[in-house]
């Protein structure tokens, strides 16, 4: 990413509405699906929001991250309190089978990310009866200059996604959208009101009135979703799938 995106990321990942749902999502599915034993990799953690969750929320998986840039790889170190390494997620610096589960949020996306060789790399450092936790921007329709300010080169469907997690090997898939009820807004942000180019970055400090609306919408979303009625669409994609 563009080295401003790391500080927008690092002041905001504690308090906007997407990282604390997103965030969210992802610790659902490890209570869910734990995986096997041994510590989480956080594969492209970025300044260590998601890592400083699972310390509070899930201290057993004892996180270690790893980020391509190595200045977010310290700050994500500060920020947590583990390990994190300057690495490729194309290229883990970790032997075979080092971890019982490993999350990666919207990192195979990325313009230096080989999705069929990072997803081989997380096949092969996970355990037997591992779990992978993956969530990916949607729709290629969707791109915006958000997407070039990160640097993410390809965008997903659920069936897309779930079709590259096969051909790895994994098994267990589950792959479900999420960001459905403000998947208009969403629309409406990127493709009318910030259509320009040089249009600023999505991750952005909202009036605190309006963060905390988005984000009770995402939490009855998550809500109706964990009863058990998918999203049919969404702005994001969350897999969840098992090395058997």
């Amino acid at each position: 990413m563009e080295p401003a995106e790391y500080d927008l990321m690092d002041a905001a990942e504690d308090g906007m509405w997407w990282y604390r749902a997103a965030h969210a999502r992802v610790l659902d599915a490890l209570r869910d699906r734990p995986g096997a034993p041994g510590p989480l990799l956080d594969a492209g953690c970025g300044t260590g929001g998601l890592m400083r969750r699972v310390v509070q929320d899930l201290p057993g998986l004892d996180p270690v991250g790893l980020d391509f840039m190595p200045p977010a790889a310290a700050r994500a170190a500060r920020k947590s309190g583990r390990p994190v390494t300057a690495g490729d997620t194309n290229r883990l610096p970790f032997p075979d089978a080092s971890f019982g589960a490993a999350v990666s949020i919207d990192v195979i996306c990325h313009a230096g990310v080989d999705p069929a060789a990072a997803l081989a790399e997380l096949h092969r450092v996970l355990r037997p009866g591992g779990t992978l936790v993956l969530n990916l921007p949607a729709y290629d329709w969707l791109a915006s200059a958000h997407d070039v300010r990160v640097h993410n080169a390809r965008r997903f469907t659920a069936g897309g996604a779930r079709r590259l997690l096969q051909a790895t090997g994994f098994a267990r898939i589950l792959a479900r959208y999420w960001n459905g009820l403000l998947l208009p807004l969403m629309v409406l942000q990127r493709k009318v009101l910030q259509r320009r180019p040089d249009a600023p970055s999505d991750v952005t400090e909202f009036p605190p009135w309006v963060d905390a609306t988005l984000h009770a919408v995402s939490e009855l979303e998550r809500r109706i979703v964990r009863a058990g009625l998918p999203m049919p669409a969404g702005g994001s994609v969350l897999l969840v799938a098992t090395r058997p």
